[in-house]
C-alpha cells in the first residue's frame, strides 16, 4: 500500500465519510473514534510524522479534548475549524465543507450550490 502524503483526522466513521464525499485528491483520513488517549495517539503517532496532518473533528467538548492532545504531541499539525452551527462533520453540507477544505489547499469535488442557502 502506497503512503499517501497528506492526512486528515477525523472522529468517526460518519465524519470520513463525509470528508471522502467532498475531497478530490489522494488523501490518509484517519478516525480517533471519538476518543483520544496516549495509546491511541502512540499508535498513529508514528505514521504521522514529516506528513502534513489536518485535525477535523466536530467542535464540542470531546473534539476539543481530540486537538488539545494533538497540540501537546504533534505540535505541527494543522488545525481545521468547523462552524459551531453544524457541530459535527458528519453534519457538515457538503458545499460548506468543501469550501472549509478548500481554504487548507485541498482539492474538493466541484458541486453545484443548492439554489437560496448560503453556507458561512
Amino acid at each position: 500500500m502506497a503512503l499517501l502524503d497528506k492526512v486528515i483526522v477525523v472522529e468517526g466513521k460518519t465524519d470520513k465519510k463525509r470528508v471522502q464525499e467532498v475531497i478530490n485528491e489522494p488523501v490518509q483520513i484517519m478516525c480517533t473514534h471519538g476518543t483520544m488517549g496516549i495509546d491511541k495517539l502512540d499508535g498513529m503517532i508514528e505514521s504521522l510524522y514529516e506528513r502534513p496532518v489536518f485535525i477535523l473533528v466536530d467542535a464540542d467538548k470531546e473534539g476539543n479534548r481530540i486537538r488539545q492532545w494533538f497540540k501537546q504531541y504533534l505540535s505541527e499539525s494543522e488545525h481545521i475549524f468547523v462552524d459551531k452551527t453544524y457541530c459535527e462533520v458528519a453534519r457538515c453540507p457538503r458545499p460548506y465543507l468543501a469550501r472549509v477544505l478548500r481554504k487548507y489547499g485541498f482539492e474538493v469535488k466541484e458541486e453545484a450550490p443548492v439554489k437560496g442557502l448560503v453556507y458561512r
